[in-house]
């Protein structure tokens, strides 16, 4: 027979601190990990796990992306300075990269843009 829990009194929620919500999300991004079982072993919902990992995300600076199948284009010639990312940003803006544009640049303008 499983266990029961009576609140009695006001029920409050619980507090995560920052090592046992990286733990738990260590479980949950381990290979062939399954958000549910951890949800279960941690006793917490699995749409908090999912919050977390976005939480996690956009501290980190990431946004979603999308892949969108284009016709092939030739590959470029290293060093004519092509275009090697192309980012579409909210409002039609569009950003091409070139590939030899270096890291801090290409990281300065998209920082720039958001």
């Amino acid at each position: 027979m499983g266990t029961m829990v009576v609140l009695s009194g006001p029920e409050r929620r619980r507090r995560w601190s920052a090592d046992q919500k990286r733990a738990i999300l260590a479980a949950a991004d381990e290979p062939g990990a399954i958000v549910s079982e951890v949800a279960r072993r941690a006793d917490i919902c699995t749409s908090l796990i999912y919050r977390w990992r976005q939480d996690r995300r956009r501290a980190a600076g990431f946004v979603p992306a999308m892949l969108v199948e284009e016709p092939p284009v030739e590959a470029p010639v290293a060093g004519t300075g092509s275009t090697a990312i192309v980012v579409d940003l909210a409002g039609g803006v569009r950003v091409s990269i070139g590939g030899s544009a270096p890291a801090a640049l290409v990281s300065a303008a998209l920082r720039a843009l958001r």
